[in-house]
């Protein structure tokens, strides 16, 4: 068979009235009067109206850090989230014989990057309104969140990694709402560029090849709505870029390098489960070089000619797509075999198309499918049951990339048919078995032929048809691959040149 494929199964504020004269001085023995404090200066002055405490008197202790800061003041930056403060921002004095309190031990360097990062591409709504960021930062007072809060910081002097991450990446994910016809959907989505461009799968635009022509709406994690049309999308590894209709300043993810990833890395998930929109769940790399298939009604009749892939396995694929609410995903005769990163992150409903990142908040994979544990597309446990998977960010780069510069993708071509090594009579390794390798294409050019069994592709190993096509349609059409093949019971190695897969 061929590399594709043809019958696949596949806060109580107690603020008090400043003096007369506006000093920003609490005057003494004032009675609440019910109205809610107003910021009436910038934290600057505020702080540098606070008095030291007077000549030869220890600081009284204080009940958690800046508790006692008057009213409208911002906490001073401690060197938790931050450099040291300066005269702009005066810490309290303490007395000579005074010792420093001991600070709990964390890992504050690595908190600070990510929270800073955050602080100056998301702004203080990136962490949940107006109070944690400036908190957190310090800033004007009067800044305000521009809409409902992405994440909440109650306790700013005890934020883990999670929260800095998540801190960090939430402005750069999105939910999308698709509509069409009587069908609808929700999804997830992440930012690429300032001015809109929004990377998501195939399925959550089409709602699963129902619709080519879906009414998207989008949502910022501050809470602005944009329309958006769609650039391009591409069915092959379920990929698509829309654009947002007068989208600015928007905060886009930062790329990480997935070829560089570990088994037992952490990672992050965020998105959209069942319409709850800015969701963040934690877990880890559960496996690489990990391939699927998954029932797909977009996918592409890339089995138009003679080079078709055999199918393999019985029954249907455990995997499917994660829709959000209001659409279930249909049964489709089309399967497209993708490579995957596993994790345990909690990946449900409404998550596809949402960032999966690692611990510095880079995107290492683009949420794709669930496994059910009915083994059906249509039943079994339709949540999180601990294995989710996301497409690598180098494959997602390269795809997201092609289809903003040329409205869409190539894929490579091997011109085999290929089979599951391990279901030929009299096998001793796992592979593809080469059923037959076209004239004049990539493998019969590279020297393959009938028999051989191939191991690995490019270093990754392979073990059946599916590990090989998924691998294959990875690279962009014309690209140079290391094939490593078991003949006769020894192994060999030729390049390949990929050819192009028949687009639609």
């Amino acid at each position: 068979m061929s590399d594709t494929t043809d019958n696949r199964p596949e806060g109580n504020d107690n603020s008090r009235p400043t003096d007369p004269q506006n000093t920003g001085a609490q005057t003494p023995g004032a009675q609440n009067a019910g109205i809610p404090p107003m910021p009436t200066r910038s934290p600057a002055a505020a702080a540098a109206a606070w008095p030291p405490p007077a000549p030869n008197t220890a600081a009284p202790q204080q009940q958690g850090a800046y508790a006692s800061a008057p009213s409208g003041a911002t906490n001073p930056t401690g060197q938790a989230f931050g450099p040291g403060a300066t005269a702009a921002h005066p810490t309290m004095p303490l007395h000579d014989g005074a010792p420093a309190a001991p600070r709990k031990k964390s890992a504050a360097p690595r908190v600070a990057a990510l929270l800073v990062a955050a602080a100056l591409v998301g702004g203080a709504a990136g962490l949940g309104g107006t109070y944690a960021g400036l908190n957190l930062w310090g800033g004007s007072s009067t800044t305000a969140a521009a809409g409902p809060s992405a994440i909440t910081v109650n306790n700013p002097d005890d934020v883990n990694n999670t929260s800095a991450v998540a801190a960090k990446v939430v402005p750069s994910v999105v939910t999308i709402s698709a509509t069409g016809g009587s069908s609808g959907g929700t999804g997830s989505g992440v930012v690429l560029s300032s001015d809109g461009y929004v990377l998501t799968n195939t399925h959550v635009v089409t709602l699963d090849g129902q619709t080519g022509n879906a009414t998207i709406s989008v949502t910022t994690s501050d809470g602005k709505v944009y329309k958006a049309t769609v650039v391009g999308t591409d069915p092959t590894y379920d990929l698509a870029v829309i654009k947002l209709d007068g989208a600015s300043g928007l905060t886009p993810i930062e790329w990480a390098d997935s070829s560089k990833l570990n088994v037992g890395d952490n990672t992050i998930a965020v998105g959209a489960p069942l319409d709850l929109p800015n969701t963040v769940t934690t877990g880890i790399v559960s496996a690489l070089n990990r391939s699927i298939q998954v029932a797909s009604s977009a996918a592409p009749s890339d089995g138009s000619d003679s080079q078709q892939d055999q199918g393999q396995g019985e029954g249907e694929s455990p995997f499917r797509f994660d829709f959000g609410q209001g659409q279930q995903q249909q049964s489709a005769s089309q399967t497209i075999k993708i490579a995957v990163i596993q994790t345990d992150a909690a990946i449900n409903p409404g998550n596809s198309g949402g960032a999966l990142v690692d611990s510095d908040g880079k995107l290492i994979g683009i949420n794709v499918a669930i496994a059910s544990a009915g083994g059906s597309s249509s039943g079994g446990q339709s949540g999180n049951i601990g294995v989710g998977f996301s497409i690598p960010s180098d494959i997602a780069k390269r795809i997201s990339t092609e289809i903003i510069d040329n409205g869409s993708a190539t894929h490579g071509l091997l011109g085999a048919s290929v089979q599951d090594a391990a279901s030929i009579q009299g096998a001793t390794t796992t592979g593809a078995y080469v059923a037959e390798a076209q004239s004049g294409g990539a493998a019969a050019s590279a020297g393959l032929a009938k028999g051989d069994v191939i191991t690995k592709f490019n270093g990754v190993p392979i073990t059946n048809s599916i590990d090989l096509t998924a691998q294959v349609r990875a690279l962009a059409a014309g690209s140079k691959a290391e094939v490593t093949y078991n003949r006769n019971g020894q192994e060999k190695t030729v390049e390949v040149t990929l050819g192009s897969m028949p687009s639609n």
